[in-house]
């Protein structure tokens, strides 16, 4: 260091260049010749380059990329050039001059301050001078102005010092004048930066960037003139801007200002896109393809090549942020040298004060800009992975979705995506840590020699301890996903079939399922945190143990300690011990990344459909042929014996309809979906003409509006809108909406009655105007008027030229169709027309005459031919029209998804830890951790007091060092255990309340909550409590303890440092308030619009063969990429925020550092003792890392707690009624009789919403079978959910065999009630399970049942029988086979009342000629209440009550009904004869 001095300045820098000497210690800070002042000037013309530099290197805006230089003063731009230029040359002139004199006199260009000042000075002034005077156009406005402001302060400094020589030495010499001169020049340089440009970017908009906006509007497919969609300040932010996260500021401000929403969130540069992501994914996945066709091409190598370079940027700030952090123990070195009285030279304190500043500073804009580029990065490969995964689910093929079910599937996107995107943070940390432990060695090997090697064996053996707790980590990780997976698929099961679960009165028992798989995930859960504890303790404890070897070593070995060597090593200890600490962190997050990466790489390469075979492009050969199937063969499973769909020939022309029909389970609806190319293709040849529109069994409703339902992405077309509102029968039901066809339908059409489903799905259908329409049983739903006016307007007229294929079980259609396919057991028995059919096949005989029988012949003659009534087509156009729906203000079912808003304070947090002795556990551990810190201050205050102390042995020194250290390691050992246990007892409590809250949810929350948003609590929310928060909560504590430590050692020694540090305390906080006000909104929004993501996967998932029908892929694929930015910009912004506040609170504590060094290099020698200068200044060069380790963990654990805040908004829902009354329990043997009273029943959904029963006041007798009749959404599943209390009475109440239902138990009412649902519904598991969950019946039992249903073959064919699997929601079965399924449950349970909700809607007639005859003679004296669509299903009734608009309309004997005048049944029945009839004579 002396050496170098010397070398810049001379023997002495005592003197002025013309050999005057100095005259006091002034003169070194007031004369511009003194070297200090050189060297300063020297240091601030190097920033100025580096400043210009980061200029020129930054992209332009794109709004200046070809637009002409614009200046406003062209003179003033000429006049700083010529002066500022000027200046430059003769600097560089003069010190060309000063090297050319000293090689003629003296032979040596030593020293080198003159003519190297000179040299600097000119080249700066005459690149700076010319750049911003000519050039200054094509930088960006902000860092050029702070260029030239930079400029002018190095000219007023360097002004102020030439003065000051000039009255010092009275003399004015060659470079007095030129420093004088600069300050003019950098007076015309301001100008020309702020008057003399008129800058592309910024607030004065030019014409030429409004050209611009709308250009891009135009290019991103938006032509609005719509100011509030701002791009994010990011995508245009200049080089000092990035580097300081300077561009942040405005949404720092306006969240400061404001509680932010969604629409104050900017969007993603184009880069950041998701789609971006995908493309270049994709094209990268492709060339691999291409380069090597033979093999797999490998996702991850793929992922690498996208962001290779981002990953080399940021890996270089990663290795400089190590670099300069290794230089902190070197200048502590020096300083206890200088403090020891060693100093290389004068005022050497100062230039390792202000050198420390620096590297602080370096080391801070390093680290900050690794982290912010690495989080982008993992924010680019989530966004990817999540589109993938997406675009993959549209084309899983039949197998693979058996394999990946919908919850599983959520779960890749919602947990294992953002796992993986978790990992490229700490990916660099995997080499700098092994970096940076080099380094701090060879640091070590400087300061004790031999006894590092022992420091070295110690680290060794760590990690080698660690390597079989990382593999029982990546085992349990494993296994913990697994069982997060099982329960996860039980709990979205459940929660999707809420409503069928409640009317079995089956909660608590899906419940203890839930828990089950919940417990065995707590086993995996404990193992995995307890490997997380073990490895804490193990690598917070390593650096005493390092100490320990080493200062062991250094005994044994005869190495002196002093003050120097012995702090040289604790503060490198002290900068490793962080990142040793983060070792098991960057492990657990490696093998979480790994598992998850290997479960989303099995999902993507898992098999897709082939369907890009069948259909073809119409060409003139083929003319009017829509489908033609030659002898083939498709079948579900892959490899199996027998096809599901054999030796199928079919041809279906332009303009024919052909009707499918047949027994439950015949195959009609594979054949659809073989024609949608859905079923493999394992013999003969299919090929398809023409657009699809296809409307299915189950009606697949978005969430949304009817509208957008309708349209389904095409254009609006009012006219051909409001034809296909008519021909679907929807204009009435619309005029009942509150909000017409806006009204926002909920999650899977909850709002909707089956029929109104079933019509939405036909309008979308028509309104696409494709060629064939496939179209599965969609009259089922609807009742026979309806059924008709849509068979004769939708199919016969609207459909006139169309190819159809109609899946059906009325017969009454069959005569109107050209041909019908006869389908038994796979195969086309025959296909011909209705006659030929009749008069050829016993089997068609057969199912017409189960029609008959179902639809009571003998009762026609009773009925009078229907006479013309109802509204004309142009009427019901003319009143639709009229009529203005009103905007959408008011309040929708779908309710805006709960968040918290602006501080919360402590409140979560207090949720947290008051869960099961919480607070107890928290103190524990933080007190064991306060102990862990006063020992470890204790254990170097002795150190540092007795290093140098010449009473005390060697022996003794590290003896008590080493003794305080072990004890400090088992108080460490102590809170690891601690922090486990706070962790699984909280996990464990507010699991239990969620589950309990949401099992006894009304069914009102679930009809307006979308699926997807308790799904995002149940997983990644809960999954986030159960790993992330117990850790984080302790290490933000323990963070925030270690930073007021070091704090405070600093302060202890150096008091004078109070002055500087309670202002920055003051400023930390204010910082942090500032930011907390922006972040925890941006976490919030983070938080909802995940769950949008979510839903949108799941209701793609679900509407998956409808999406791929229509070829709506690319769009629903568009919408899942604009989900996925609208998520990702409030997390771009939340982990910017954090960076933008560390950098801040980084500098400020820099800033105390240095001036703690400052004051001890002010105060005269022998103040302090080298020991505790060494102790404070080791404290002092960790403050920084221990102050951004405090402040990341509080942001971190500030995030995480919003998890909490989620979960405990589902934890107190309003919950139904008790399940069980004790004091009132109804007698084992209720309902005896089956008598139910209703009386003046009034029933409204929501306390605001109207009324939708309106005081119905009836008796049905026991025994009685009862029939409920009435057009579609009229009221009547609203009755049966009554009954169930699903709504509880507004007014009046209901009474069974005396006992009003609302004074008992839920479960004690429901699971005295049979019913067969409208909605068939089957569990993932086996026959038996779904036919007896409880376990209640013998195997015996379940055959007998199974056989009264017609199941008993079905079941007998498959290999396993009861065993038999049923895979989620019954896909594996037909909608009739499930349909008696239910039927098998109801006979079951053997309750003395029945409902059954429009059970019969989905077979056909020979199986619900079957399903009659069994409820029938199994349940003849029982009370049986049927809702039916058909009106045969009621003929048979005692008594049948007839619903309209909410209030009874009639309650009689079906025969008095009929013959009565103006009998609303009576019409029914007409309507539905007269359709019966029409369809029997086309």
């Amino acid at each position: 260091m002396e050496d170098l001095w010397t070398m810049f300045c001379g023997e002495s820098d005592c003197s002025d260049r013309y050999g005057k000497p100095c005259d006091s210690a002034l003169w070194h800070f007031i004369n511009p010749f003194s070297c200090i002042n050189q060297s300063m000037i020297i240091c601030f013309d190097i920033l100025l380059l580096l400043m210009l530099l980061f200029n020129m290197v930054q992209k332009p805006s794109p709004k200046t990329v070809g637009i002409p230089a614009r200046f406003r003063n062209r003179s003033l731009q000429i006049a700083s050039a010529i002066v500022n230029g000027g200046i430059g040359l003769v600097y560089l002139c003069f010190g060309i001059w000063i090297l050319e004199e000293k090689l003629r006199k003296t032979q040596t260009v030593l020293p080198l301050n003159w003519w190297v000042l000179a040299l600097f000075q000119g080249s700066t002034w005459l690149l700076v001078g010319l750049t911003v005077s000519l050039r200054g156009n094509q930088f960006r406005r902000t860092p050029i102005q702070l260029l030239s402001i930079l400029a002018i302060i190095y000219a007023v400094i360097v002004c102020v010092l030439s003065l000051f020589a000039v009255i010092l030495s009275g003399i004015v010499k060659t470079k007095i004048f030129l420093d004088a001169l600069s300050l003019p020049g950098a007076i015309l340089l301001l100008f020309c930066a702020y008057k003399g440009y008129k800058y592309g970017d910024g607030d004065q908009k030019t014409d030429e960037s409004d050209l611009y906006d709308h250009l891009v509007a135009e290019a991103n497919g938006s032509t609005k003139d719509d100011k509030t969609v701002q791009v994010t300040p990011f995508a245009t932010a200049g080089c000092f801007s990035k580097f300081s996260f300077w561009w942040l500021n405005p949404l720092m401000k306006k969240g400061r200002e404001k509680t932010l929403t969604e629409e104050d969130m900017p969007k993603l540069s184009e880069a950041e896109r998701a789609d971006s992501c995908y493309l270049l994914f994709l094209e990268l996945l492709n060339k691999q393809k291409q380069a090597n066709p033979s093999s797999q091409p490998s996702i991850l190598k793929t992922i690498i090549i996208c962001h290779w370079r981002e990953i080399l940027v940021s890996g270089f700030f990663a290795f400089l942020k190590i670099l300069t952090l290794s230089a902190g123990p070197l200048i502590l070195n020096s300083f206890i040298l200088v403090a020891e009285g060693h100093e290389s030279f004068e005022y050497e304190g100062y230039l390792l004060a202000i050198s420390l500043f620096c590297a602080k500073c370096i080391e801070s804009l390093s680290q900050r800009q690794w982290y912010f580029r690495v989080r982008l990065i993992g924010l680019k490969i989530r966004s990817l992975l999540t589109a993938a995964i997406y675009k993959k689910q549209l084309r899983l093929s039949n197998a693979a979705r058996s394999m990946h079910s919908s919850g599983e599937i959520t779960n890749y996107v919602t947990v294992d995506a953002y796992r993986i995107g978790e990992f490229p943070f700490w990916f660099h940390q995997t080499w700098t840590t092994s970096l940076q432990l080099c380094i701090a060695l060879v640091i070590l090997f400087r300061a004790v020699g031999l006894a590092t090697f022992a420091a070295l064996i110690v680290i060794i053996l760590t990690v080698i301890c660690n390597a079989p707790l990382a593999k029982l980590q990546h085992k349990f990780q494993r296994n913990l996903m697994v069982s997060q997976d099982e329960r996860l698929k039980a709990s979205s099961e459940a929660l999707i079939n809420m409503k069928v679960l409640k009317l079995y009165a089956w909660e608590s028992h899906f419940k203890k399922v839930i828990e089950k798989f919940r417990a065995v995930e707590y086993k995996w859960l404990q193992a995995v945190q307890l490997r997380k504890a073990y490895n804490s303790f193990l690598f917070w404890s390593s650096p005493v143990l390092v100490s320990a070897a080493t200062f062991g070593a250094c005994y044994f070995l005869n190495i002196p300690l002093h003050a120097s060597n012995v702090f040289t090593f604790v503060a490198t200890l002290r900068l490793v011990q962080d990142p040793i600490r983060a070792i098991p962190d960057v492990i657990g997050i490696v093998i979480q990344a790994k598992v998850a990466f290997a479960r989303v790489l099995k999902f993507l390469e898992a098999p897709e459909l082939q369907s890009g075979n069948v259909r073809k492009k119409r060409h003139m050969e083929n003319g009017d042929l829509a489908i033609s199937i030659k002898s083939g063969g498709f079948s579900w499973e892959e490899n199996a014996s027998k096809p599901t769909l054999r030796d199928i020939t079919l041809e279906v022309r332009m303009g024919e309809k052909v009707a499918v029909c047949g027994e439950v389970g015949s195959g009609k609806s594979t054949l659809l979906a073989a024609i949608l190319g859905e079923v493999p293709n394992v013999q003969g040849s299919i090929q398809v003409f023409g657009k699809i529109a296809y409307v299915s069994q189950t009606a697949w409703i978005q969430t949304g509006t009817i509208q957008d339902n309708i349209l389904f992405g095409s254009a609006m077309d009012k006219q051909r809108y409001e034809e296909t509102l008519e021909r679907c029968s929807l204009v009435k039901d619309l005029e009942l909406f509150p909000y017409g066809d806006q009204t926002e339908i909920g999650e899977r059409g909850v709002n909707l009655s089956g029929g109104q489903k079933q019509r939405i799905q036909l309008a979308r259908a028509l309104y696409q105007d494709a060629d064939i329409y496939l179209l599965d049983d969609p009259f089922s739903a609807v009742d026979a008027h309806t059924a008709t006016s849509l068979f004769n307007e939708y199919v016969m007229e609207a459909l006139a030229s169309k190819a159809v294929l109609l899946v059906t079980h009325q017969v009454d259609f069959l005569p109107a169709f050209d041909s019908v396919l006869l389908m038994s057991d796979g195969e086309i028995l025959q296909a011909a027309s209705y006659h030929h059919l009749l008069a050829s096949s016993q089997e068609f005989q057969d199912l017409v005459h189960a029609h008959k029988e179902t639809a009571g012949g003998g009762r026609a003659a009773e009925v009078n031919p229907a006479k013309g009534h109802g509204t004309s087509t142009t009427e019901i156009k003319k009143s639709y029209v009229e009529k203005e729906f009103k905007e959408p203000v008011g309040d929708q079912l779908i309710k805006q998804e709960e968040r918290e808003k602006g501080d919360t304070g402590l409140k979560p947090y207090l949720q947290y830890l008051n869960q099961n002795k919480g607070f107890v556990f928290f103190f524990l551990s933080t007190f064991f951790h306060l102990l862990f810190v006063c020992g470890q201050i204790a254990q170097n205050s002795w150190m540092a007091a007795n290093v140098d102390n010449p009473n005390v042995s060697s022996l003794k020194l590290i003896t008590v060092y080493l003794a305080i250290g072990v004890f400090s390691t088992l108080l460490l050992l102590s809170r690891s255990l601690f922090t486990v246990t706070l962790g699984m007892r909280s996990s464990r409590s507010l699991f239990s309340q969620l589950l309990n809250s949401l099992f006894r949810a009304p069914m009102s929350f679930y009809d307006s909550t979308p699926l997807g948003r308790i799904l995002s609590r149940v997983s990644v929310d809960l999954s986030i409590v159960d790993l992330d928060v117990p850790f984080s909560l302790i290490f933000a504590f323990v963070a925030t303890l270690n930073t007021y430590s070091n704090l405070g050692v600093l302060a202890v020694v150096t008091w004078q440092v109070l002055f500087v540090s309670v202002p920055m305390i003051y400023l930390t906080i204010r910082l942090q308030n500032y930011y907390f006000s922006t972040a925890k909104e941006l976490m919030r929004i983070n938080g909802t619009t995940k769950s949008l993501v979510a839903n949108h996967l799941a209701e793609s998932i679900a509407g998956a063969v409808t999406i791929r029908a229509f070829e709506e892929e690319e769009r629903f694929f568009a919408t899942s990429l604009d989900l996925i930015d609208t998520n990702a910009s409030p997390f771009f912004h939340s982990f910017t925020a954090n960076e933008w506040l560390i950098q801040r609170l980084e500098t400020l504590s820099a800033f105390v550092l240095a001036s703690a060094a400052l004051c001890m290099v002010l105060l005269p020698p022998g103040t302090f003792s080298s020991g505790f200068i060494g102790m404070a200044l080791s404290y002092g060069l960790s403050l920084n890392m221990s102050l951004v380790f405090s402040i990341q963990n509080q942001c971190t654990i500030a995030n995480y707690i919003i998890s909490v805040e989620r979960l405990n908004q589902y934890m107190d829902i309003p919950s139904e009624a008790p399940e069980v009354i004790e004091e009132n329990r109804p007698p084992s043997s209720w309902p005896a009789v089956g008598k139910v009273e209703i009386r003046d029943l009034q029933i409204r959904y929501r306390p605001d919403a109207p009324l939708v029963l309106r005081g119905i006041s009836c008796t049905f007798q026991g025994g009685h079978k009862i029939g409920i009749v009435g057009r579609t959404g009229s009221g009547k599943t609203t009755l049966i959910s009554a009954l169930f209390r699903l709504v509880e009475p507004a007014r009046g109440k209901i009474l069974v065999d005396g006992i009003d239902i609302c004074t008992i138990g839920l479960h004690d009412l429901r699971s005295r009630f049979g019913i067969i649902p409208q909605d068939p519904t089957l569990f993932n598991g086996t026959v038996r399970y779904n036919l007896d969950p409880l376990s209640q019946h013998t195997d015996q039992e379940i055959w007998e049942v199974l056989d009264k249903c017609q199941l008993r073959e079905a079941v007998q064919e498959k290999e396993d029988g009861l065993d038999s699997l049923v895979v989620e929601d019954g896909l594996n079965w037909s909608m009739g086979q499930r349909q008696l399924f239910c039927l098998g449950r109801a006979l079951l349970r053997r309750s003395r009342v029945l409902v059954l909700d429009e059970a019969t809607a989905s077979i056909d007639n020979a199986t619900d000629l079957i399903l009659q005859k069994t409820i029938r003679t199994e349940f003849a004296d029982c009370t049986v209440i049927t809702v039916a669509h058909r009106i045969p299903t009621v003929m048979d009734c005692t008594m049948v009550l007839a619903i309209s608009d909410g209030k009874l309309v009639e309650y009689d004997e079906p025969t008095k009904l009929i013959q009565r005048e103006g009998s609303l049944f009576g019409q029914l029945v007409q309507e539905y004869w007269s359709h019966y009839h029409s369809a029997e004579s086309h």
